[in-house]
């Protein structure tokens, strides 16, 4: 069988922290790569230096082409999305008509209607090729050249031609058909996230710690199934590995909300524009409302979006969580 032929030039769409790194992959798996952002200064600053100043401050940067200009950056032969996935449809709106591969790159739920990123993708662009990139990956080490793992979700022979064409020495991408797993565990996990930044922020301990994370697990496991995602996916690098990543780290900015938050800083505060933005926030009552459509119980995810709409305490979700009625695992 012949090798997946890759695409040798490669766009990325949002100059954040992820999408910066994800074009230094494509740039050091050796295809010519186009970065977009809104900004043109800090699009040329990104292309003199070889530095995004504001998102990755001191990782230095392969050479490759960054620019302000959308048009241009859509010309490539793919495209991956790494803008914040509330923006996602009007995003996706406003790119030229092709058949040009969609890749997600971000990791979310609509907020407004309750739909997972690639349900998102397939109406917004009902003619491309579209694909999901997720995994365990904190941009910084990804642009830093350290060792990482994800999944990219297609179908047919899209999947093993993105794999060919992101592969580079420290980025390994694994190939799977499970659209649905992917993006569903991508997005589940910011909101357990921040159920776990609360539990340490509370300093509650380990015990509650491991606890609440292997019951963040069944309840994804539990909306997988309903939603007909695969068990082995979510038990994957996009399921698992990723909430367990992102579960544990100060380097997670959604764990890092939820710490906060346990530590007694006011809701608002960690609103106020400006601030690094948590997707798990409105994540959550999309991520409940999905739930609830499908019959399935999520006493996790429910404390946390009532919690992060105010109309719970920190102390009361504790209290509703460990009060629920005895039953069997």
């Amino acid at each position: 069988m012949p090798s997946p032929q890759p695409f040798s030039h490669v766009a990325v769409l949002g100059a954040g922290a992820w999408g910066t790194a994800l074009a230094a992959v494509a740039s050091l798996a050796g295809r010519r790569v186009t970065l977009w952002g809104r900004n043109a200064a800090a699009m040329a600053a990104i292309a003199r230096i070889h530095e995004n100043a504001r998102h990755l401050p001191g990782v230095a940067l392969p050479d490759f082409a960054a620019t302000a200009d959308l048009a241009e950056a859509a010309r490539a032969e793919a495209i991956l999305l790494a803008v914040p996935a509330q923006t996602m449809r009007a995003f996706v709106g406003q790119l030229p008509r092709s058949g040009t591969p969609l890749v997600l790159c971000a990791k979310g739920i609509e907020k407004t209607t309750g739909k997972l990123l690639g349900e998102v993708l397939a109406e917004a662009a009902p003619d491309a090729p579209r694909a999901i990139l997720s995994g365990p990956s904190f941009a910084r080490e990804v642009a830093m050249g350290l060792p990482t793992a994800v999944t990219i979700a297609a179908e047919g022979d899209l999947a093993a031609r993105l794999q060919a064409t992101l592969s580079a020495p420290a980025f390994r991408p694994y190939a799977s058909d499970d659209m649905v797993g992917v993006a569903l565990g991508g997005a589940a996990k910011n909101v357990y996230a921040i159920a776990c930044g609360v539990v340490e922020g509370l300093g509650l301990g380990e015990n509650a710690r491991a606890a609440l994370l292997a019951r963040s697990f069944a309840e994804l496991a539990r909306l997988g199934e309903q939603l007909g995602a695969r068990r082995e996916t979510l038990m994957g690098l996009s399921g698992l590995g990723d909430l367990v990543l992102s579960a544990a780290s100060t380097s997670s900015r959604n764990f890092t909300f939820g710490l906060e938050l346990g530590r007694g800083t006011a809701l608002e505060k960690l609103r106020a524009p400006g601030r690094p933005l948590a997707e798990g926030v409105d994540t959550a009552p999309a991520l409940v409302a999905r739930g609830k459509a499908g019959g399935i119980e999520l006493p996790i995810a429910e404390a946390m979006a009532d919690l992060l709409s105010g109309a719970l305490s920190v102390g009361e979700a504790v209290t509703r969580l460990m009060s629920r009625r005895l039953k069997a695992e």
